[in-house]
């Protein structure tokens, strides 16, 4: 287990979206965010205490997690001076990244002469099957967005509260490092061996009571062309009863592709469900969940409207305002 409370590392992130480890942590596990380390040059700010080390370690953090999730998932050699002083003043470290705290020889012999562990929570810890595309019981939903990083995690998280308060029985399902490390468990989808990429999903959300809804984390986009792979793998995995398009609507390109434009809500729609249908041919979309973080309060409200009378279906920001309507779709199905 990954001890708590965490000291956020940020390094030189160069903009608030490679730093969404840490803001996922932050908002909503906020119990467990000490405060956050900025290297020179960070342009990311979780709006929590600034904190050397020494600070962290006496308001009680014990891990320092490294909340950046760069292009590659690159272990920066500018960060590991960082990293070395955090394991000799006795922080244990945990990242997500690709590039594994175990296979940095200076850290794996830091942590070992300190008596301090390596978390590496993108490593597959479950020899996964290979789908077989069996009907399970339960519901599930997906979150598929337009593009990365659109909100499909906060979505299933918000809408999973949201079925609870209800009475609901609901268990939202982690794919990726921050959700892992908000909610201790899951499958970090981007790192298992492709053939079994479908299986693993199988293997997260199984058979379940009738009335239990899984809330599958979405990745990626279909149209994103370096990340299609894994959103394919959660469409037939998780045999999804229920999509739940997630949308940003002021990226000007694809998240890191400036030569692709983002496909409309519509496009979305239409070719999730057909996919999706192939697993199971009763799913349906049944809402819209808008980022509206970089609109104010009468352009979202303006904007969502637009796309609720377009689309005729439930649309709302479910951080801003609450996941209930999007639950209540789920629910009347």
């Amino acid at each position: 287990m990954i001890e708590t409370p965490y000291l956020l590392f940020l390094g030189d992130a160069p903009d608030a979206l490679a730093a969404k480890v840490a803001q996922g942590i932050k908002d909503w596990r906020p119990e467990n965010a000490v405060g956050q380390f900025r290297m020179e040059g960070c342009k990311a700010d979780m709006k929590l205490p600034d904190m050397t080390l020494a600070e962290a370690k006496a308001a009680g953090a014990k891990t320092l997690v490294i909340g950046v999730a760069n292009r590659g998932g690159i272990i920066s050699q500018a960060w590991k001076k960082v990293l070395v002083q955090a394991l000799e003043e006795g922080f244990d470290l945990a990242s997500g990244l690709h590039n594994l705290l175990r296979d940095e020889e200076d850290l794996v012999a830091v942590a070992k002469a300190c008596g301090r562990t390596l978390h590496d929570v993108r490593v597959p810890s479950v020899k996964y099957p290979i789908a077989n595309g069996e009907k399970r019981t339960g519901k599930r939903m997906l979150a598929v967005g337009t593009d990365c990083s659109v909100g499909k995690m906060y979505t299933a998280l918000a809408v999973d509260e949201s079925l609870r308060k209800k009475g609901a029985k609901s268990t939202f399902r982690a794919t990726g490092q921050t959700g892992i490390l908000i909610t201790g468990g899951g499958v970090p989808l981007d790192a298992v061996i492709a053939d079994f990429m479908a299986g693993s999903i199988e293997w997260l959300t199984p058979d379940n009571d009738p009335d239990h809804w899984d809330l599958i984390e979405g990745q990626g986009s279909l149209f994103h062309v370096s990340y299609s792979g894994v959103t394919m793998a959660l469409v037939h995995g998780g045999q999804p009863d229920a999509l739940i398009l997630c949308h940003e609507p002021t990226r000007e390109h694809m998240r890191g592709l400036p030569g692709y434009k983002l496909p409309t809500l519509e496009a979305v729609r239409d070719v999730a469900l057909e996919l999706a249908k192939v697993a199971n041919p009763d799913c349906k979309v049944v809402g819209v969940s808008i980022n509206t973080q970089h609109l104010s309060e009468e352009e979202a409200l303006a904007y969502m409207a637009e796309v609720e009378a377009r689309l005729g279906l439930p649309t709302i920001d479910p951080f801003r305002q609450g996941a209930d309507r999007l639950a209540d779709a789920l629910l009347a199905m």
